[in-house]
């Protein structure tokens, strides 16, 4: 069973523990039954691939995953990092909200 994360696709977030630290980059994808995120820009590799028939082979530089507790959500009043928390609209909805400013995350 798949955990459910807090940090989604899309979402900007800023990396803050690790090699990467204070990198600022957005959600590529989410790894939620392993709890790791790739971060646009973040954790970068270098991979030595071999050539196929659609790609071309060499030394290939591309982003590699990092644990979602290493990453915090950027509040979108404030630009800081956040914690989130989740709250229900008067239509009963539920939406993720920044701890810091209550400003509501989800459209």
């Amino acid at each position: 069973m798949a955990n459910k994360l807090k940090i989604r696709k899309g979402d900007r977030v800023k990396v803050i523990a690790g090699r990467s630290k204070g990198k600022i980059g957005d959600v590529l994808r989410v790894n939620a039954a392993d709890q790791r995120v790739v971060v646009s820009g973040v954790n970068v590799i270098k991979r030595h691939t071999k050539p196929s028939r659609s790609e071309q082979g060499g030394i290939i530089e591309r982003e590699a995953a990092i644990h979602v507790s290493n990453v915090a959500l950027l509040d979108p009043k404030t630009d800081k990092p956040t914690k989130i928390g989740f709250k229900f609209l008067e239509d009963g909805r539920k939406v993720r909200f920044a701890r810091g400013s209550g400003e509501t995350i989800d459209r």
